[in-house]
């Protein structure tokens, strides 16, 4: 079976990867290091301009109306430029949601905006202390005639201070195994949130704690049938899982890269370490982690796009595999590099804090092994 992509896709990741290099791929993220957003701000918007922003939406909101696949050339440029924000969350996870399980009104206001790029949304899940089981969620959604009242913490909230509507993971009556949890739409401009940004290991990417204190939303802002939003989520990390895949791809084959370059013109007792054996080895390492990685990719948004019998088994397995082999690809670079690999001169640090962040983003290795298995029904 061939998953590899197709020459249109291919073409439009050229243009991609031509418009990123023209803005300095990762000098985007480190001048976000440096609170200097005016470079991601231009970025996002020619991006937009390019159609990224509104791929897989339906033709009746202003979108292009196409599958999966066709996002994973764009997703693995982003990840090779270690783009900062939350395209992936936008994208990928809450367009798929609404276009499923939105109403007419719900896909009529934020469809076309996402589209056009004029409108952000991030997951608003994990709280304090707290992981990503269901039994976890304890921000409270007390229902009162036509209206919902909020109140709680949830805490890592990707670009919590910029997104313009947040997806709110909250509990609405009692319940076991996810039931009497609800999905939430919060737009932040119609309500006032108390936001307080947080640190992260990737300082090229903004987390923030968000203080939901008596916000009272319209039931209409609940994404799919009140009490039963977990089976909601659910089916949201099949998508966002999915891309991210494709997103550590990009990010692994950069780090091949810049890896095997830097091997060829570093000269060791008069001969590019390259020739070694023991960096050879560990370039091959790299590369066939990068190939295995990349035919995981392929095949879980393929089974994805198909809705295959195993598209479960599939992305949970690719995410399991790839968020372990972006890491050892990271410390091999940064291996090889030597002691220069750890400065912030060079871009291997960045590589390694990213995979690091996504090891753990919605959920661990482990977890998701498990989930592959209870796929599987092993």
């Amino acid at each position: 079976m061939d998953f590899s992509l197709s020459q249109e896709q291919e073409m439009f990741r050229s243009s991609v990867r031509k418009f990123l290099d023209a803005n300095g791929q990762t000098n985007i993220a480190r001048e976000v290091i440096k609170n200097n957003f005016k470079p991601y701000k231009k970025a996002i918007t020619g991006l937009s301009e390019l159609g990224c922003t509104g791929i897989t939406i339906s033709e009746n909101y202003e979108g292009a109306e196409l599958g999966s696949l066709d996002l994973v050339p764009v997703l693995e440029e982003l990840g090779r430029s270690l783009l900062p924000g939350i395209y992936l969350e936008t994208v990928t996870l809450a367009v798929p949601l609404i276009e499923k399980y939105g109403t007419d009104q719900q896909k009529q206001k934020y469809l076309p905006q996402i589209a056009s790029g004029s409108r952000t949304i991030t997951l608003a899940w994990l709280e304090p202390k707290r992981g990503y089981s269901p039994e976890d969620v304890c921000v409270t959604a007390q229902i009162k005639d036509e209206s919902i009242v909020i109140n709680g913490v949830k805490a890592l909230v990707p670009e919590g201070e910029t997104a313009d509507t947040f997806m709110v993971l909250v509990r609405s009556e009692e319940g076991e195994n996810g039931e009497g949890i609800s999905l939430v739409l919060v737009d932040r401009t119609e309500n006032h949130l108390d936001i307080r940004k947080q640190k992260c290991l990737d300082e090229t990417l903004q987390l923030a704690e968000i203080t939901f204190e008596n916000i009272t939303v319209s039931k209409d802002q609940v994404l799919g049938t009140i009490h039963q939003g977990w089976s909601v989520v659910q089916e949201g990390l099949l998508h966002v899982n999915a891309a991210l895949c494709s997103v550590m791809v990009g990010g692994m084959d950069r780090l091949v890269e810049m890896t095997a370059e830097y091997a060829n013109i570093r000269v060791q007792f008069g001969q590019p370490i390259g020739r070694f054996q023991a960096i050879k080895h560990r370039i091959a390492d790299m590369k066939t982690d990068l190939e295995t990685a990349r035919s995981l990719s392929y095949y879980a948004n393929w089974a994805l796009e198909s809705n295959a019998s195993d598209r479960e088994a599939a992305i949970f397995s690719a995410r399991a595999f790839i968020s372990e082999a972006y890491i050892r690809n990271a410390s091999h670079s940064i291996q090889i590099h030597g002691g220069i690999g750890f400065t912030e001169e060079l871009d291997c640090q960045l590589y390694l804090k990213r995979a690091r962040y996504y090891e753990s983003y919605l959920g661990s290795p482990r977890e998701y092994r498990e989930k592959a298995a209870c796929a599987l029904d092993w």
